[in-house]
């Protein structure tokens, strides 16, 4: 009996010593996307311009590294804290830790290089070399074209500083150690020419990250086979739930019967200046979509856009689009 214990805690001690070798590979080896290149964008007019676009209206960076007002319809920013970072996602949200989206302006960036922010948008790694949760969805910034990034990153020089010392995000175990095997080298694409619509469409669906919030997720995983199907839950801050749409062309539950008008006024509406985004009382619908954002969008943008959904495989999938708090 004696023989069989030792043998079982030596069999213990072996697996203990299996894994603290695994999990200390994981936080001293990972992530491992290489340094940040040695690079310098050239800040000009026309790239600041560009940026602002992109970093405002198509991938909505400036959505969640700004303060934003949850108590109001589609969560607009406040543009005194433009870029100033401090938007946390938490358990609330089904997500593994707290995190907090950074200070974007010269405050905080003023100290990285140009080729440390490229990194971290495209790779998932910050200037000291840690892995950042994807919330920002750098996987798909990684897909897109290098002149964008270079485009982004200028138009974040241009930000005027706004001071605003954000905590650290801080994932729970053992996504504090997973968390090491998600950052990965970027393969870039080039943005392809406006003319093709279809895709040029998927590029800028990649860009706004649409999959992301319109993917029916199970334990906070996308579900295969279910992308663009919608259904992915946001809770409210008086814990009302709204769900994504379902945009994929299923002429039941998606979005097949709509015509490109249709498609573009859904955006557009939130651009006119006569629309107020209302405060919204405990119970009364609202949602997560930028709105704001998303509507200034060209309409070349947004027809690409409608086009390339055309094209994805339709989902039957009826969407509860919103559950109030009960009283």
């Amino acid at each position: 009996m004696r023989k069989i214990i030792k043998i079982l805690g030596v069999v213990v001690l072996l697996l203990l010593l299996v894994v603290g070798a695994g999990l200390t590979y994981l936080k001293t080896a990972l992530p491992n996307v290489g340094p940040p290149p040695d690079l310098t964008v050239e800040v000009t007019k026309e790239r600041i311009e560009r940026g602002q676009h992109l970093a405002t209206e198509v991938m909505a960076c400036m959505h969640c590294h700004s303060k934003i007002d949850k108590t109001r319809f589609a969560h607009p920013i406040e543009d005194d804290m433009l870029g100033a970072g401090g938007t946390h996602f938490g358990p609330e949200e089904g997500l593994p830790g707290n995190f907090y989206a950074p200070n974007l302006t010269p405050y905080h960036l003023g100290d990285w290089t140009d080729g440390e922010i490229f990194r971290a948008i495209t790779s998932g790694v910050s200037k000291d070399g840690h892995a950042l949760f994807p919330i920002m969805p750098y996987p798909n910034y990684a897909q897109i074209d290098e002149e964008d990034i270079y485009d982004v990153i200028a138009y974040l020089r241009s930000l005027e500083p706004v001071k605003n010392d954000v905590p650290l995000s801080e994932a729970v175990f053992p996504v504090n150690f997973i968390i090491n095997t998600m950052p990965q080298k970027a393969e870039f694409t080039e943005k392809p020419d406006i003319g093709d619509k279809v895709a040029y469409g998927k590029y800028l669906v990649t860009a706004a990250s649409c999959a992301d919030c319109h993917t029916t997720m199970e334990q906070g995983a996308p579900i295969p086979g279910m992308e663009f199907a919608g259904g992915n839950e946001f809770p409210l801050i008086d814990n009302s739930i709204v769900r994504t749409a379902n945009i994929t062309p299923d002429p039941k539950t998606g979005i097949g019967n709509w015509t490109e008008e249709q498609f573009i006024q859904r955006f557009k509406e939130y651009a006119d200046s006569s629309f107020v985004f209302h405060k919204v009382e405990k119970g009364e619908f609202n949602t997560a979509m930028p709105w704001r954002m998303y509507s200034r969008m060209s309409q070349e943008e947004l027809s690409a856009i409608y086009a390339y959904l055309q094209t994805v495989e339709p989902k039957k999938n009826a969407v509860t689009h919103f559950t109030p708090v009960e009283e």
